[in-house]
């Protein structure tokens, strides 16, 4: 069984178009007359793409936004999030059914209102921002820190870091020095509300928001967040999305893939290995999140079953075997990918 980490990444896609300028000759963009034709479509003031360019594509539509900064600011938020490949920053909100307008931040210089973005006023120092794939793009650090101060509420903070972390970009570690440096900036207190409630191992979203239910609404300590989990022998027994070691209780979140019957009958053999070593389990689906005092019951209910074993008793165990492929944690990953140099202040 592959370790579920370091999945919620992408690559940027080779066949974006760049907007152009009018060109009267034709050559390097349209004419004045084909701009006002139906053979083309204006991405922002002065800035056409061929009519035929999906604009519903994520990082076509970040790339047509970008291209509005020249000499000063740059896109930021979940935009720049995902432009650097943290694949659950999709541009959308409410499942899916809400488009985000793509956020840059531009100090004073002026760009005209338009409902395709969302424009801040913030200073950004020539350090925090990069010509990235062809666009000023924020830092990862910067990106993550206006994304997470202009969050709904503390949850969808949480959410952020986690899927940055999940993406492989920042740990929570670093993000906390980062955010250290910055104690007077608006919406710094909900990020470290935040940040004290993030985690380097969610794989999704949906996780996230169970542990954070987890944690507070049923009142329960932070759960181990997809650790492999071994039997006496050796064997692997699964990567628990939430797993309580001292009550040996273990939470999933089953999302729409795991109603393909392969992926169901492995849902359902590893939960019979859980409960074979004496491990109790809860899972829930993506309805039951909107009822949020439902999984509360369930977890508490769960957690009434279970068996509290002492170390000498149980059939389980998270000491990892001899042959086991450890590998890197997050921090360990970006310093050796020296991801991590431009945070580094030990």
């Amino acid at each position: 069984m592959a370790d579920p980490r370091w999945k919620a990444s992408c690559k940027r896609p080779s066949d974006l178009v760049v907007p152009v300028r009018v060109d009267p000759g034709g050559k390097s963009g349209p004419t004045k007359r084909q701009a006002s034709g139906s053979r083309f479509r204006q991405t922002s003031p002065g800035l056409y793409v061929p009519a035929s360019v999906n604009s519903g594509r994520v990082e076509q539509r970040i790339l047509e936004q970008g291209s509005r900064i020249r000499s000063y600011g740059a896109v930021t938020g979940w935009a720049a999030l995902r432009w650097r490949g943290a694949a659950y920053f999709d541009g959308t909100a409410d499942g899916g059914r809400v488009t985000l307008p793509v956020p840059l931040v531009v100090g004073r210089n002026r760009l005209a209102s338009d409902p395709r973005v969302v424009l801040s006023e913030a200073h950004i120092a020539p350090s925090e921002r990069t010509q990235t794939g062809g666009i000023w793009c924020a830092t990862v650090q910067r990106a993550l820190f206006d994304e997470m101060r202009h969050a709904v509420d503390v949850r969808a903070a949480v959410v952020a870091m986690d899927m940055a972390a999940a993406g492989c970009l920042i740990s929570v570690r670093l993000m906390t020095k980062y955010v250290e440096l910055r104690p007077a900036w608006t919406g710094v207190p909900l990020v470290r509300q935040a940040l004290a409630l993030a985690s380097n191992d969610s794989c999704s979203p949906r996780e996230t928001r169970l542990r954070l239910i987890w944690v507070l609404d049923a009142g329960l300590d932070p759960p181990l967040c997809n650790r492999p989990v071994f039997d006496l022998a050796g064997n692997l027994l699964g990567y628990p999305d939430m797993f309580d070691p001292e009550a040996g209780m273990i939470g999933e979140y089953d999302g729409a893939d795991h109603k393909d019957g392969e992926r169901h009958q492995a849902d359902v053999e590893r939960e019979a290995r859980y409960r074979d070593h004496g491990l109790e389990y809860f899972a829930v689906v993506g309805g039951d999140m909107r009822r949020r005092q439902l999984v509360v019951d369930r977890i508490q209910s769960t957690r009434r079953r279970a068996l509290f074993l002492p170390p000498d008793r149980r059939k389980w165990t998270l000491e990892i075997p001899a042959w086991w492929d450890v590998g890197d944690d997050l921090d360990r990953h970006l310093i050796r990918t020296q991801e991590a140099a431009y945070l580094i202040r030990d």
